[in-house]
């Protein structure tokens, strides 16, 4: 496990492991815990920062190309006990608070009925 020293708001520090870079230690340690149970047949279809789309783009009024809105979560896979897509997303109490995160998880809630983002 490789630690680089840039920090970024939440002053969490991106580890390297497995050839992927993770926005914080408990995210990685989160990719190892879903790897066992991966290889343990009680989940599978494991998938790292999936996009789901909230908005697509478009043109406004004046013409101008409005960017889609996106959520990518930090970790998408089949749960072979409970039969259904889990979403997750590791977070910490002051990313948990954060506005846009708050604002994008409603939009996902009411976009995707049938998946609930799981905060880790």
């Amino acid at each position: 496990m490789k630690i680089q020293k840039s920090y970024n708001k939440y002053k969490n520090k991106k580890v390297e492991f497995d050839g992927i870079l993770f926005d914080s230690k408990k995210e990685c340690n989160r990719y190892c815990e879903l790897k066992l149970l991966e290889r343990a047949k009680i989940i599978s279809e494991l998938e790292l920062q999936k996009n789901f789309e909230l908005q697509p783009k478009y043109k406004n009024n004046n013409g101008e190309n409005i960017r889609a809105i996106n959520y990518i979560c930090d970790f998408f896979y089949y749960d072979n006990e409970k039969k259904q897509y889990i979403v997750e997303d590791v977070k910490s109490i002051a990313t948990k608070k954060d506005k846009v995160y708050v604002l994008k998880k409603k939009i996902f809630e009411y976009k995707y009925p049938n998946l609930t983002i799981k905060e880790i």
